[in-house]
């Protein structure tokens, strides 16, 4: 972790941002980690610790612009400078169109997208003098495929991916040695089923195949420490994106058949619990949701993604060598 000293992670009390805390958390690493639940931030805060780590929890709503940029100021004058900023935070509404409420879509916007934009116009101010640093989007395979049920937050991640897309342009066009990457993800084994906002008749799930947090730890801590313009995490996320590009109508109508039934298990749906779409559930959750028995902990396509050099090494060394062989076969 010599390259990312100081790390920020929004969204870091459970689910992908706890998994991240674990991974990125060792001696020499200070980490700055926001959420707006005090419980699971606080417990967040004390694995960096006892993994040799300082940890700087600050309760923030990410869709206070304000919020972010006092927490950024609080980071480094504690930490010192940031050298990579993670933007995860998130909420959705499980929910038709036809019954959302206008203040939960935007309320999902200001969280999920606005919040990135936020974090990321606070990581920028900072490194951009200094000529360092580095960016990371937690994005999604509904940046590229919206799915029903889902509109607001499939709405939010499009929106990511397009000012990802405007930002990373800049920095290129004035040379700048920050860099930005979003890593796309599959459906992940988190508690936000049990806390997410939901009108639906039975319990929320993620569409299968579904993978552990640590998966996505894992290919994002990559990402920190070999930087590419995107990364996809999961077999399903690359047949998603590359399926929308291909055959959009298709999944059209796929989707409005399954997309239904994939989204809910066969439990039905607590209407009274708490949901965490205004306020958090206040609880140490930490990384994982209920999915455990269904969920995945490996993914040869991450495999092959994250050793692509050395796959491509070894193909171009067995090429070499059937050419060397060819013609002592012949003889």
């Amino acid at each position: 972790m010599a390259r990312n000293k100081v790390v920020m992670i929004t969204g870091a009390s459970a689910g992908v941002g706890r998994a991240l805390v674990r991974r990125f958390a060792g001696p020499g690493v200070s980490m700055g980690l926001l959420a707006r639940g005090h419980v699971g931030l606080e417990a967040a805060a004390q694995e960096v610790r006892q993994a040799g780590g300082r940890a700087l929890a600050i309760p923030t709503d990410v869709s206070h612009a304000e919020e972010v940029e006092a927490a950024a100021d609080a980071v480094e004058r504690t930490l010192g400078p940031i050298d990579l900023w993670i933007n995860n935070a998130m909420v959705s509404v499980f929910s038709p169109v036809s019954e959302l409420k206008p203040e939960e879509i935007r309320h999902v916007t200001e969280v999920t997208y606005l919040g990135t934009v936020y974090g990321s116009m606070a990581a920028i101010k900072r490194m951009l003098p200094r000529n360092h640093g580095m960016i990371i989007q937690v994005g999604s395979a509904l940046a590229y495929r919206g799915i029903p049920l889902q509109a607001a937050y499939c709405g939010a991640k499009h929106a990511i991916q397009g000012f990802t897309e405007s930002l990373r342009c800049e920095l290129l066009h004035n040379h700048s040695q920050v860099r930005i990457t979003m890593v796309q993800l599959p459906a992940m084994n988190t508690p936000q089923f049990d806390w997410v906002r939901s009108r639906l008749p039975r319990k929320p799930q993620p569409v299968p195949p579904i993978f552990e947090p640590e998966l996505a730890a894992e290919a994002i801590y990559y990402a920190a420490q070999h930087p590419r313009r995107e990364f996809y995490v999961g077999g399903s996320t690359v047949e998603a994106i590359v399926g929308n590009r291909l055959i959009p109508g298709l999944l059209d109508r796929y989707l409005a058949r399954t997309g239904y039934r994939s989204q809910q298990t066969t439990e039905p749906e607590n209407p009274d619990r708490a949901d965490n779409l205004w306020n958090p559930v206040e609880a140490d959750k930490g990384p994982h949701g209920r999915f455990d028995q269904q969920a995945h902990r490996h993914s040869l396509q991450v495999w092959m993604s994250l050793n692509a050099r050395w796959l491509g090494m070894a193909a171009a060394g067995l090429g070499v060598a059937g050419l060397c062989l060819g013609p002592l076969k012949r003889h």
